[in-house]
């Protein structure tokens, strides 16, 4: 009924990629231009291993399903993993709802599947949304397990004067309203989403300036942007992503980029991936906060139902009508190495924290940090998530 074979070099902007993407139940971080830059810049520029289960249908040969992987070694650990690289907050197989329960019935296809992803020590997979298909089933894992974390989404309303009435706390919107007034009185202030690739590099030269210096690796994780090859791609999906799938916001203040974002857009939700702002010139006027705003409001105006603050529990999702679902993620030992890693992260603290340096280690991270792995930093002002 389906063939199953590895590709280590799937073109992801193929015809039938797009094709497969457009009725699939993915999330944006599988999309087309998202996986192939991924993979071209991030996973080529590091030690992972491009690893793509493809799945076609053996009558015809129609894309069926796509499994977006890497290999992966962590000392003598040999680990599977989605293609995430710390930069997808949702994963998920690309293939729609009743293909992949046809793939779940189809028991030769599934032993093919499991087959293709030996060896591993360790196969594991985070960042599944509470919706999203039973990827377990089809990998052999009994259940999934928390990440103990939650992704939060607001709901958009018909006009923004709504939206703000029934998220926002009154006394927050007069807050806003003042510090709106404030920034006003300081210059030529105005927000805009970026059109063209000279205003998407100023913006993002802006960003990494903001984000080095408010996310140094003292405390917690060390900004991404501050590596070439995160830089380039960030930029990249931007870029290439411009007028569609991803928009760059900037708040510009006599000619200069004070905040930014950057979003996904993924059928009519925005999905916010990266944030940043001038501290030291704005925090009193909660420029984070402005331009949170003003993205909800370009939202409404595009006919969005959701924004979407992605995966993190921070305080400033809530304030702006987020409402948390939870976060899963499953693991299946390949042998009695990966079983033991397993089992000790798990339940020792202090050897969780210790994986978790190793892996930021891997992926060129300073080995200090034990915060948890999330593209999102903690923060209770949005623009710096």
């Amino acid at each position: 009924m389906f063939e199953v074979t590895v590709e280590e070099s799937f073109d992801f902007r193929s015809r039938e990629y797009a094709e497969l993407f457009d009725r699939s139940a993915a999330t944006a971080f599988q999309h087309p231009i998202w996986l192939a830059l991924l993979y071209e810049k991030i996973v080529g520029r590091s030690a992972a291993t491009p690893f793509v289960i493809v799945v076609r249908h053996q009558a015809n040969g129609r894309l069926a399903m796509v499994l977006p992987l890497v290999r992966r070694r962590y000392m003598r650990l040999k680990v599977v993993e989605f293609a995430d690289m710390l930069v997808s907050d949702y994963v998920s197989p690309v293939t729609d709802e009743q293909t992949f329960s046809n793939i779940l019935a189809d028991g030769r296809t599934v032993a093919a599947i499991r087959k293709r992803l030996k060896p591993y020590d360790l196969l594991r997979i985070g960042k599944l949304g509470d919706g999203s298909l039973p990827l377990e089933r089809l990998l052999g894992i009994g259940k999934r397990d928390s990440m103990g974390m939650s992704a939060y989404s607001s709901k958009l309303e018909a006009t923004f004067e709504s939206w703000r009435e029934h998220q926002l706390d009154r006394s927050y919107r007069k807050e806003l309203d003042k510090k709106a007034r404030q920034l006003g009185r300081m210059g030529e202030a105005r927000f805009e989403c970026a059109d063209n690739p000279v205003a998407i590099r100023t913006t993002f030269d802006a960003l990494k300036l903001y984000r080095g210096k408010r996310f140094d690796g003292s405390d917690g994780p060390a900004d991404l942007l501050q590596q070439a090859s995160y830089f380039d791609f960030y930029l990249a999906v931007a870029t290439e992503g411009c007028g569609g799938f991803a928009r760059t916001y900037a708040f510009w203040m006599n000619g200069r980029p004070i905040a930014a974002a950057l979003g996904l857009a993924h059928r009519g939700s925005l999905l916010v991936i990266l944030g940043g702002f001038d501290e030291a010139g704005y925090r009193k006027q909660s420029i984070g906060s402005l331009t949170f705003e003003q993205v909800a409001r370009d939202c409404i105006e595009r006919k969005d139902h959701s924004l979407d603050f992605t995966i993190g529990d921070e305080p400033y999702k809530l304030i702006f009508g987020g409402r948390p679902t939870p976060m899963w993620q499953i693991f299946r030992a390949g042998s009695p190495l990966g079983y033991a890693a397993h089992l000790t992260v798990e339940k020792l603290p202090a050897a969780k924290a210790l994986a978790r340096r190793i892996f930021r280690s891997a992926h060129g991270k300073p080995t200090k940090s034990t915060a948890a792995i999330a593209s999102t930093e903690p923060t209770d002002e949005p623009a710096g998530s």
